[in-house]
């Protein structure tokens, strides 16, 4: 198994208004625990995240209903999108491999 915790994702979502205020930037990752493909995905997340520790990340339960996800155009799972202030900087949708998350984070301005 992982020597990284996986770690659930959460009910309670913030706002967009929340997101707006966050300083720096922040990882949200939308899915579900019993979600196959965001299973699978963990370990290629956390050894992304690994060369990223300061990085704050928030793994955000989506489903019918779910506003977070609805206003962010949220299909399909795992999404990760990097926001900074509230403004998408990039998404990964189901990430097959370790440099499309690479990619994605290269995005956060130093």
């Amino acid at each position: 198994m992982s020597e990284f915790p996986v770690l659930p994702y959460e009910p309670q979502a913030p706002t967009l208004a929340d997101l707006e205020a966050m300083a720096g930037p922040v990882l949200i990752e939308f899915g579900t625990d019993w979600c196959g493909h965001c299973q699978a995905a963990q370990p290629l997340i956390a050894q992304a995240l690994a060369a990223r520790p300061a990085l704050r990340r928030l793994k955000i339960e989506d489903g019918r209903g779910r506003a977070l996800g609805r206003s962010l155009g949220v299909k399909l799972w795992p999404t990760l999108i990097l926001l900074e202030r509230g403004q998408e900087l990039g998404r990964a949708v189901r990430p097959q491999s370790l440099a499309e998350l690479q990619k994605l984070l290269a995005l956060v301005r130093s």
